[in-house]
């Protein structure tokens, strides 16, 4: 016997190994319940509120081009990885895996990028010299 996955839940379906099925679970007719229930009149209209703010968040995202989100997010890996490079002792390689997933970004997303591409390749020429650098320097000292 299999199970097959429905927005309803998971519904057992004959094999066709000749075991029948139990019936499908009944799905609800009521109207679901009031996730805000329980609230007094106050937190209802703050968590109104947020929802209303997280729904034009989230319509300011869907208007915005991919490439300057995704542009966004490779510029937080160059910042992770100075940060991790720039602790004392430096963490080499927390360091490493910000850089290595910058350059997965930007080496695989080749002419993708948009008007952000030459800066996200310099970032990352930039990020892996100080890579380098540090971890010439930290050699030097003994520390890793």
């Amino acid at each position: 016997m299999s199970t097959l996955w429905t927005p309803g839940g998971e519904v057992p379906v004959d094999d066709g190994r000749g075991r029948s099925a139990p019936p499908p679970p009944q799905t609800p007719t009521e109207a679901p319940e009031d996730p805000l229930a329980g609230l007094s009149d106050e937190e209802r209209a703050q968590a109104e509120e947020l929802a209303q703010q997280l729904a034009e968040a989230r319509e300011q995202i869907a208007r915005t081009p991919a490439a300057v989100v995704v542009a966004n997010h490779a510029m937080g890996l160059y910042e992770l990885g100075a940060i991790h490079l720039s602790q004392q002792p430096p963490n080499l390689e927390e360091a490493r895996l910000a850089i290595d997933a910058l350059g997965v970004l930007v080496d695989g997303l080749k002419d993708r990028l948009g008007d952000n591409e030459a800066t996200l390749r310099d970032a990352l020429h930039q990020i892996r010299m100080a890579f380098v650098q540090v971890s010439r320097a930290t050699e030097g000292t003994g520390e890793e």
